[in-house]
């Protein structure tokens, strides 16, 4: 065994052992272990089976951490990504009107083109992240937390529709109470920096929801199923509808889905391999190309198990942290993952309020693309404060993606310097003016 994991994972050329490797995917499991409760309370919102949508939240996260563990050799976990999930309940199905079916089929066909553009030789994958600026990348970023935050407010009753004023205060409400010591919980618990703060935030605010509900301080919020384990639901598997997806209509949003699911994961990438020392002398990421496929690989599988895009997981860094330096981290992290497809039950016991706090936190973790924004260079700051606001103010990724685009191009034409916008960035410049008359 030790040979095997030696020669497979190079643990001594990067300088670390498979105990420390262990600890290190211990460590990711349980900073990003809320996926397992976050993406199925997101995903039945437009209709999908919780049971089914746990199990292929589980089979996402713990089949594409090892896929990416044994294929880049890095230590970067995967798993139905935060903000992709919002854009597959509130963009595809409610937004757009598909089925849960269709969205499904939408991701699959997202994956297939990050796939194919993701395969060596073709460079199309450099290209587009080449044009794409940057402005408006770290603003979808910013944009799309910020509408992780608005979802997890509203889910709370925090916040709520107003027709006086679009939204307000949802009140002092025993809701409120619990939405706020969640997340002085999990905020205090990241001050400390403890491991699995978010988790631990959603199991307290679970307990403390329960009692609320036995004094009768609030009524329907937790609802106790007869068992805590149950076989896998496989409801969702193979349900996608590709055909239905297969229309002009749809062009948007598979292509919103790939630009967001690439760039995250590029992002990811790029921080995590920086702060593990595993970049190339140019600072591109070590494996990135194996890496990027494994993600796409993962795409394309969460279509046909019922998931939103997998994606790699920024909580990888705590890993790195931890000591992780190989891809036995992301096996050690997705095997752990694995157990979790037969609590369906328990899983269905947690609360929307006490996952709101996880929602608000991780957007606030997303904000954090703003830093790297120059906020003097207007041609590119404008582009990002328009993804910034157009996301959450639309409710829709899409949009804010779009009109982030179209604002950057004109601004390039106007101050003279179209000669600086690459041919990839017309194209997708003419598509954004296509999808306006869709969306």
């Amino acid at each position: 065994m030790s040979q095997w994991l030696e020669s497979t994972f190079k643990l001594r050329e990067l300088g670390t052992n498979p105990r420390t490797e262990l600890i290190a995917g211990l460590t990711t499991f349980l900073t990003m272990a809320y996926i397992i409760v976050v993406n199925p309370q997101i995903l039945s919102q437009a209709g999908v089976p919780f049971n089914g949508a746990t199990f292929a939240t589980v089979m996402v996260a713990g089949l594409s951490s090892v896929l990416m563990g044994l294929m880049a050799n890095l230590p970067i976990a995967v798993a139905p990504g935060m903000g992709l999930n919002a854009f597959f309940t509130f963009t595809l199905v409610l937004g757009l009107g598909l089925t849960w079916q269709q969205a499904l089929g939408a991701i699959f066909l997202s994956g297939v083109v990050f796939l194919v553009i993701s395969l060596p030789g073709l460079n199309l994958r450099e290209a587009i992240v080449r044009a794409v600026p940057a402005g408006v990348r770290l603003g979808v970023a910013a944009g799309i937390g910020l509408f992780l935050a608005l979802i997890g407010m509203s889910g709370a009753g925090v916040v709520v529709a107003s027709p006086a004023t679009l939204v307000t205060f949802g009140g002092l409400t025993a809701n409120l109470v619990l939405f706020v010591i969640g997340l002085v919980v999990a905020g205090l618990l990241l001050v400390r920096r403890v491991h699995g703060a978010l988790l631990i935030s959603i199991v307290v605010t679970t307990l403390l929801t329960m009692l609320a509900q036995a004094f009768g301080w609030v009524e329907g919020v937790v609802f106790y199923p007869d068992r805590l384990v149950a076989l896998p639901s496989l409801e969702t598997v193979f349900a996608l509808d590709i055909g239905g997806v297969l229309t002009a209509s749809v062009i948007g949003p598979v292509f919103a889905l790939l630009f967001t699911d690439m760039f995250d994961s590029i992002s990811t990438f790029v921080g995590v391999t920086k702060v593990a020392g595993l970049q190339e002398p140019d600072g591109t990421p070590k494996n990135v190309g194996k890496a990027l496929l494994a993600d796409a690989i993962s795409t394309t599988f969460s279509g046909l198990v019922g998931s939103s895009s997998g994606t790699s997981y920024i909580e990888s860094a705590a890993g790195v942290n931890a000591g992780g330096r190989s891809g036995l981290t992301a096996v050690v992290t997705g095997l752990l993952f694995l157990p979790f497809m037969f609590l369906s039950p328990l899983v269905g016991l947690i609360p929307s309020v006490a996952t709101a706090p996880v929602l608000v936190l991780v957007g606030l973790f997303m904000m954090g693309a703003l830093r790297d924004v120059d906020w003097n260079d207007y041609e590119n700051v404008i582009p990002a404060f328009v993804a910034l606001i157009a996301i959450p103010f639309t409710y829709s990724i899409t949009q804010g993606i779009v009109l982030s685009f179209l604002v950057y191009v004109l601004l390039k034409l106007v101050t003279g310097k179209a000669s600086e916008v690459p041919p990839v960035l017309w194209v997708i410049f003419l598509l954004s003016i296509v999808l306006l008359f869709q969306l």
